[in-house]
């Protein structure tokens, strides 16, 4: 296996983790996109070009299999996993129940967006991409971005205001 191409794949799966992440709302499936992911780009690393951006390649390999396996489980049904059922023990607290509860809403909020947008708030709002990446990493214009941002943005906003989840400010936000 070529070194280069080993060297980028370990050097880029925090990012994918991350990316895997948003894009689930759930880390064990997260892992599970991400070692797809990894597989795919193995089995098919002579189709990566040499030059171009490795990392819109896993990105989009990424977000492929996650559109697949979204379509697959519309026909198979709804899966609850038991560990999501169960409360974690954590410590009694104002800050941890808000915290809990601003993050159920945004997670809901997150699986309600339409697939490109919850990939761009992934790639911008996550990942910290530039519009300029994620317009190359999803090959779309940087208009279609910032609009697809904006729509996401404010129907993440008015789904948290909605939900009653309580909001911190941007100066609590920093310290929380």
């Amino acid at each position: 296996m070529n070194d280069d191409f080993q060297e980028r794949m370990v050097a880029f799966l925090p990012r994918l983790r991350r990316f895997a992440y948003a894009l689930t709302g759930d880390a064990a499936q997260g892992d599970d996109l991400v070692q797809d992911a990894c597989v795919r780009a193995l089995t098919h690393r002579d189709q990566w070009q040499p030059g171009t951006r490795f990392e819109s390649w896993m990105f989009r390999i990424a977000q492929n299999l996650w559109i697949d396996r979204r379509r697959s489980a519309k026909a198979r049904g709804v899966h609850q996993d038991l560990d999501s059922i169960m409360e974690p023990v954590g410590v009694d607290g104002r800050q941890v129940v808000e915290g809990r509860l601003t993050l159920a809403a945004v997670m809901k909020g997150m699986q309600s967006l339409s697939d490109d947008q919850r990939t761009l708030v992934a790639l911008v709002c996550i990942d910290g991409a530039s519009y300029k990446e994620a317009a190359e990493t999803l090959m779309v214009p940087i208009g279609t971005v910032m609009s697809r941002l904006a729509r996401a943005r404010q129907s993440l906003g008015a789904k948290l205001v909605a939900s009653g989840a309580p909001t911190l400010t941007v100066k609590e936000a920093k310290n929380a």
